[in-house]
Parts: C-alpha cells; sequence; structure tokens
C-alpha cells in the first residue's frame, strides 16, 4: 500500500514539473509565430567581424533589410529613424516557404552612439519589424534622450490618399494627393502644432522625408483627422509609398500607383514627326528658289494668245470686208493644219476654185497638154 502511495506521489511531481514546461514551450512557439522575432549568433562584437541574424515568424518570401542602428532600444525602436543605422552595410533577406531566414551581417559602427540594436524591417508589402540588442565593441555609449512626457500620437485609422490625376498630370506635371489620417493622443498633455515627417520612397529606394507641420492642438484622450499635402516629381510613374513619421517612429505607410504621362510621349512622337516634315518643305522652297529657270524654244509654244492674234487665226472671224489692196498686202495666214503647199484653197495661178479641165496639171489620154 505505501508503495502505491509512494508512485502516485512521484507521478504527481513530475507532471507538476512536465506540464508547466509544455505550456510555456507552446506559448512561445505561438508568440514565435503571431510576431516576428530575431535572434543574434553574439551579443556583441567589433567593427570588421560578422554575426548571422536568425529570424522567425515573418511572411513567406518577404524580403527584408537588416541593419545595425544606434541610440536605439527594442521597447522604443530604431528612435532616429534609418539615419541612426549603417546603411552602407546593412544585408537583404528573403524569407522562405515558412517565414524564417539565416544570414551574416558584417559588424559596422552605426553614426549614432549606442545602445545599440540589429533593426529588421519589411522592405515592401505590409511593415513589419523587430530589434534585436546588440553590442558594437569600442563604440561611444551615451544615454538615450529622454521620452517626452506628456503627449503621445498614435494612428486610429488606416491612411488613405485623397484626390485624382488632371490633364496636366497627364503630360507630366507633378502627381499631388493628400493624405488622411485619424490620430489620437493616448499621452497625458495635449499636443500643439505637431511637427510630422512625410516621406516618398520608390519601390525599394529609401523614402526622402519632408517635414509638415499640423496646426492644431489634440487634447489627452482626443483624436483629430489630420490632412497632409504630398506632391511628388514631375513626370513621376511606378510604385511608391507614402510615409509618415512622428518622434522619430513610422506612424504609417500607405501605397500609391502613379500612372505614366503617356501625353508627353505623344508630344514627342508628333515633334519628331512634323519637325521633318517642316525641315524638308523649308529646303524645297529655298531649292525652288535658289535654281536657275530654264528659257528654251518650247516656252514660245505655250504662250497666251491676245485678243488680236485669236481673231485672224478664227477662220470664220471676219470683222469688216476686206478689198484686193487688202489680199495683195497682206496675205492670209494658213491654217495651222495645213501648209502653204498643200493648201487646198491656193493655187500655182492664184485661182481659188477647184481646177479644170485646161489646168495645167489636167491629165488626159494623150498626156500632158
Amino acid at each position: 500500500m505505501d508503495g502505491k502511495i509512494r508512485a502516485a506521489a512521484l507521478g504527481a511531481v513530475l507532471a507538476l514539473l512536465l506540464v508547466p514546461s509544455a505550456v510555456v514551450g507552446s506559448a512561445g512557439s505561438v508568440a514565435a509565430a503571431g510576431k516576428p522575432a530575431v535572434t543574434l549568433s553574439k551579443s556583441e562584437a567589433g567593427t570588421g567581424g560578422s554575426i548571422t541574424v536568425t529570424g522567425s515568424g515573418w511572411r513567406p518570401g518577404t524580403l527584408l533589410m537588416m541593419l545595425v542602428c544606434g541610440q536605439s532600444v527594442p521597447s522604443r525602436g530604431v528612435i532616429g529613424g534609418t539615419n541612426s543605422c549603417a546603411n552602407a552595410d546593412g544585408r537583404a533577406v528573403t524569407t522562405d516557404a515558412k517565414g524564417g531566414f539565416s544570414r551574416k551581417l558584417p559588424v559596422a559602427e552605426p553614426p549614432e552612439p549606442c545602445p545599440c540594436v540589429v533593426h529588421v524591417a519589411t522592405v515592401t508589402g505590409e511593415k513589419a519589424e523587430a530589434d534585436a540588442v546588440f553590442m558594437v565593441a569600442g563604440h561611444a555609449v551615451e544615454p538615450l534622450p529622454k521620452e517626452e512626457s506628456g503627449g503621445r500620437i498614435s494612428v486610429l485609422t488606416d491612411p488613405r490618399l485623397d484626390g485624382s490625376s488632371g490633364l496636366l498630370t497627364w503630360f507630366g506635371s507633378p502627381p499631388s494627393r493628400t493624405l488622411v489620417l485619424t490620430v489620437g493622443n493616448v499621452g497625458t498633455g495635449p499636443v500643439k502644432n505637431p511637427v510630422f515627417q512625410v516621406g516618398t520612397s520608390h519601390g525599394v529606394f529609401a523614402p526622402q522625408w519632408e517635414e509638415q507641420q499640423w496646426r492644431g492642438s489634440i487634447a489627452p484622450g482626443r483624436k483629430a483627422q489630420i490632412r497632409l499635402p504630398v506632391e511628388l516629381s514631375a513626370g513621376a510613374h511606378g510604385d511608391y509609398t507614402i510615409s509618415l513619421k512622428y518622434g522619430g517612429k513610422v506612424l504609417a505607410e500607405q501605397p500609391w500607383g502613379v500612372g505614366r504621362p503617356w501625353g508627353v510621349t505623344v508630344f514627342w512622337i508628333l515633334l519628331c514627326v512634323v519637325v521633318p516634315a517642316a525641315v524638308f518643305r523649308v529646303g524645297m522652297a529655298v531649292v525652288d528658289r535658289v535654281r536657275p529657270r530654264r528659257s528654251t524654244g518650247r516656252a514660245g509654244r505655250h504662250r497666251g494668245l491676245r485678243p488680236g492674234e485669236l481673231t485672224l487665226r478664227l477662220p470664220w472671224a471676219n470683222p469688216a470686208p476686206r478689198t484686193p489692196a487688202d489680199d495683195s498686202a497682206s496675205p492670209v495666214p494658213a491654217l495651222p493644219w495645213f501648209t502653204p503647199e498643200t493648201d487646198p484653197g491656193t493655187g500655182a495661178n492664184g485661182q481659188l476654185s477647184a481646177p479644170h479641165e485646161n489646168g495645167p496639171t489636167t491629165q488626159t489620154r494623150k498626156g500632158h497638154t
């Protein structure tokens, strides 16, 4: 009986020891699967060395960027943004089908002093990031800037871009939109005239930030709608991402697909067709003006007839009776289809009637008389 009691007590102790560890392990795996995580092969390394960064819980097939950043802790994130990171020595990696990755990262001194972290964030798609504590050996260490006590802004709704492209944008005018989102003050003090940073990035390039101040005040526990203008460069087209940063943290990102300005393409096509045609016309006009004109005898055949000549050439035109003196003074001009030798109205002896028997050209049976 005592042996059974001892066996039951031993089983209960083993159950108490094994069940919590199983629960903790399952909870840890669930947390890792639900939120991206990063682990490092070394917690400290000097410049010129390298560490192996391993990640899990990311979306499959996602492009990530790994950076060594200064003035940062996982609880507050990268305070100075990517400007506090060693961007030139960063590495890109793509997650596998299970959302994991493993790659070496060279150790470089960030532009800001430590405490430092290895910052891993998505490049495209839905925003996700994770930080792991890291120490760069030999790098300066300074305390973090004090966190502002008072108001803190948090995004309450998804951002959107209001506006549309006009005819001028189709011809290369800068595309413009308005970034609209609702934010709330989750701090203990009011936020007056906050200064936001609006960034525009094209493809995988880093965003270019521009400060814009919103005029107004947000009391603790209150919310307000923020509207900030966004404008791209002239002729911009492709996939862009609009980011909003406040207090060194990125609050929201919104993709923006900008169409190609086809009006500019049509303009250049027309220019390539019209300019050569105009040059050709000008060249032909210059050649026609410069080349010498030919003067040949054939040109006299095509000259216009004067009214007096037209009257003389028409056989039925007889404006006034002619006298024998006029006939002897001015011979009758021959018609164009008769020559003087073949004119039937003019004989060798000047007779205008048909030939008769006594004519010198009349043939008889006896021959010419």
